[in-house]
């Protein structure tokens, strides 16, 4: 029997949606680097999606949730950033969707919204950063039509033990 695809609506954020969108939080901590402590990850990943919300609230940013049966089956949150040349960007720094909504256009129609937001503004483009570890995370966006701008490296000092080695590139 096959199942049914229920539809997943996006809409902006509403307080009452925050315990769910916070639910989802520790889905940010996936593809985060093996040497990174994880409580410490979950604890800041807490505090960027509170952070965004707070933004949010006061109109600095944007929220837009996934809705599907009712319930939040993920999130995006969008700011303005600065590069270092000064051009304004859009900036996602959450996306974050439930396991059991993920593959279903979820993702691509936040990652929409956000891009919508950043339009609205006259921003050109939208940036964002993912764990180079998350592979996942880095398919889905070279499908959306992101590519790499920046790469931030790496390499322990100071710290007894094995060097970790991976090749760069």
């Amino acid at each position: 029997m096959e199942t049914e695809r229920r539809r997943i609506v996006v809409r902006p954020y509403r307080a009452g949606d925050r315990d769910e969108v916070l639910a989802l939080a520790p889905r940010l901590t996936e593809g985060v680097a093996a040497w990174r402590e994880a409580g410490a990850v979950a604890e800041a990943v807490v505090g960027w999606v509170t952070g965004s919300l707070e933004r949010a609230a006061r109109g600095d940013a944007g929220v837009f949730v996934a809705e599907c049966d009712g319930r939040v089956a993920g999130f995006v949150t969008v700011t303005v950033r600065a590069h270092f040349t000064g051009q304004l960007d859009g900036y996602i720094g959450e996306l974050a969707v439930a396991p059991d909504a993920t593959g279903r256009g979820a993702g691509r129609a936040l990652v929409a919204a956000a891009e919508g937001w950043a339009r609205d503004r006259g921003l050109e483009n939208v940036v964002l950063e993912t764990g180079a570890a998350n592979r996942q995370a880095l398919g889905f966006y070279r499908a959306l039509g992101y590519v790499a701008e920046e790469v931030r490296l790496r390499r322990p000092v100071g710290a007894p033990g094995p060097a970790v080695r991976e090749p760069l590139g």
